[in-house]
C-alpha cells in the first residue's frame, strides 16, 4: 500500500527538537515493517515563519518570501532524512518523478516545498496522485476538520467525514479570513477531488497516531472520503 504523508513543520519541528524528527522517521520505519510504501512531505513551520517575516521586513517581494519558505522546508526535510538514515532517498526530491523512482527503489522519499504560491499541503496531493497513492494523511496541529476555526470559534464542530467538494466549501470561507488557519488549504482540498484520493486530517503531535491511521484507519481526525472509493487495502488486512 502506497501512502503519502504531509508533515506540518510546526509538528515535526516546533522547536528543533531532535528525539521529535527521530520519533517521525521511527513512525515512517513502522509503516515500512507494516507492508506499506510511504512517502513525505514536509512543511515549514515556524522556522519558515520567522524567516519570512524578517525578510517582509527587509522588503523582500513575495516570490522571495516563497523561496524563503521552500528552502525551510527543505532543511527540514534534510532533518527527516537524516533521521531516517539509509532508508531514506539521500536529499530531498525536487520533482514527482524523482519520488517516485526513489519509491521503486524501496526508499523513502521526502520532499519539502516544489514552486512559490504552492504550500506543502498541495505538494503533497500532487505527490500522492503522481504515485498513485492508496492514502493521503495530513499530520497538522489540528484534530480534524472543523466548521469554523476553532482557535477563534468556542462552538466550533469537528467534521468526522466529508468529500472534497464539502472540504472546498469548509476551508474556502477560511482561507478569505486574515489570520485563519485551514488544517488543509484551498489548493489542496481541490486538488483531492481532482486526484479522487482518500485522506485522513489528523492532529500529528504524536507520530503514533499517523501509524495507526494509516495501518488501521484508527483516528480521531477527519475522513475526506471522494465518491466510489473504497478503503485502503491495509485497512481491509490486504496491504
Amino acid at each position: 500500500m502506497r501512502v503519502v504523508v504531509s508533515i506540518g513543520g510546526s509538528v515535526l519541528a516546533p522547536e528543533l527538537e531532535s528525539e521529535r524528527v527521530a520519533a517521525y522517521a521511527g513512525a515512517l520505519d513502522r509503516l515500512v515493517a507494516g507492508g506499506c510504501d510511504p512517502g513525505a512531505v514536509v512543511g515549514g513551520g515556524g522556522v519558515a515563519r520567522e524567516y519570512i517575516t524578517t525578510a517582509r521586513a527587509l522588503g523582500g517581494d513575495e516570490v522571495q518570501l516563497d523561496e524563503l519558505g521552500i528552502g525551510a522546508t527543505r532543511l527540514n526535510a534534510r532533518l527527516l532524512i537524516a533521521a531516517l538514515e539509509d532508508a531514506a532517498a539521500p536529499s530531498p526530491a525536487t520533482g514527482y518523478d524523482e519520488a517516485a523512482s526513489a519509491l521503486r527503489r524501496g526508499e523513502i522519499p521526502v520532499m519539502g516545498g516544489m514552486t512559490p504560491g504552492q504550500t506543502t499541503d498541495a505538494v503533497a496531493v500532487a505527490l500522492a496522485e503522481s504515485v498513485d497513492a492508496d492514502l493521503l494523511v495530513f499530520a497538522t496541529s489540528a484534530d480534524g476538520v472543523y466548521d469554523v476555526d476553532p482557535n477563534s470559534h468556542d462552538a466550533a464542530a469537528r467534521f468526522d467525514e466529508l468529500s472534497p467538494a464539502e472540504l472546498v466549501d469548509v476551508v474556502l470561507p477560511m482561507s478569505r479570513d486574515a489570520g485563519a488557519s485551514a488544517p488543509v488549504d484551498l489548493l489542496a482540498a481541490k486538488l483531492i477531488g481532482r486526484a479522487g484520493i482518500r485522506a485522513v486530517v489528523l492532529d500529528g503531535t504524536d507520530p503514533t497516531d499517523v501509524v495507526d491511521a494509516v495501518l488501521h484507519g484508527d483516528h480521531t481526525g477527519t475522513d475526506i472520503v471522494p465518491d466510489g472509493s473504497s478503503e485502503p487495502p491495509a485497512w481491509t488486512g490486504e496491504r
